[in-house]
């Protein structure tokens, strides 16, 4: 990996793909793409292929997979299945814990260092939230386990909620959370965007909150927006932009999040990876964005505990 440019306590920086083929036929030109960009790690999206059914990985699917990505200049995160909720009651919570498992299983052959799980929230109108947060805890230390023998980390990342959820953690909830659990191979992803969602919902300071999370977060998303929960309705993602509402996931830059401030005022994690996360529709920026990114990297600071192993 190229880490001239990068800062010393940043490990590298990357981008998440986006993929439109469920039997990953568009893997191979993606990965030429980011070999050609020169980054340092490629985010998988294994939420959008076809490779694990009921709980199971399917053999075949996971080999073509490993065939694919092996022999890149660049090493891999993953982000797992978005319908993984370790918060949810009881009699539906198995079908979850498969599901991480077997992403852990996927995360594990092709060597990713992360695997990027969302925050867990609470849907049922009789479920208790701290009994909630507590279930999460459990299935976290036991997943964080299986995690660190496939030589992966979990990197937790922080959501924003939407209907019909409840409740979801707080940027500082979630640090408290990941906190207690106090596993190595159980760590944050901070996504800033998210952050100021969920801070905007919640009417809180959300620099604050996210100097709080950054502390735990072994993994970064960038991407910009206004920090506006989405509130109208629109037919598609232009008139969204055009109210400035939502998860946009736009250029950095595009959205008035304050990135150069954040990367001074905020600690993470030594040896943390930044990860751009731009919907496709803004893909012909990308080359550009990850120049950006490999400036911002540098300017990034870190706490001065000792990175966790």
């Amino acid at each position: 990996m190229d880490t001239a440019a990068l800062s010393k306590s940043v490990r590298g920086i990357g981008y998440s793909l986006r993929s439109s083929d469920p039997n990953l036929g568009d893997l191979p030109a993606m990965l030429d793409e980011a070999e050609t960009l020169g980054v340092d790690f490629v985010e998988l999206p294994i939420f959008a292929w076809t490779l694990i059914a009921n709980g199971r990985v399917i053999p075949e699917r996971l080999e073509r997979l490993v065939r694919l990505t092996r022999d890149r200049p660049f090493g891999y995160t993953v982000h797992g299945p978005l319908a993984v909720n370790l918060m949810e009651v009881p009699a539906r919570l198995p079908p979850h814990v498969a599901l991480l498992d077997a992403a852990i299983t996927v995360a594990g052959a092709v060597q990713a260092v992360h695997l990027v799980l969302h925050s867990g929230c609470v849907r049922d109108h009789d479920d208790t939230f701290a009994v909630a947060y507590a279930r999460q805890r459990q299935a976290l230390q036991r997943a964080g386990d299986t995690a660190g023998e496939a030589g992966v980390t979990l990197c937790v990342e922080n959501i924003f909620r939407f209907e019909p959820m409840r409740e979801t953690a707080t940027p500082s909830r979630l640090a408290e959370e990941i906190d207690a659990i106090a596993h190595p191979h159980v760590r944050a992803t901070l996504d800033v965007s998210h952050a100021y969602l969920r801070c905007a919902d919640a009417k809180i300071d959300p620099v604050r909150e996210i100097q709080a999370l950054a502390r735990f977060a072994r993994h970064v998303h960038v991407h910009d927006s206004f920090g506006r929960p989405q509130e109208a309705w629109s037919m598609n993602e232009a008139e969204r932009l055009g109210l400035g509402e939502g998860d946009l996931h736009l250029p950095v830059g595009w959205g008035s999040i304050a990135w150069e401030e954040l990367a001074r005022s905020c600690r993470i994690e030594p040896g943390a990876i930044l990860n751009l996360e731009l919907n496709a529709r803004y893909w012909s920026e990308l080359k550009d964005q990850v120049a950006l990114l490999r400036g911002l990297s540098g300017r990034v600071t870190t706490r001065d505990l000792p990175r966790v192993a």
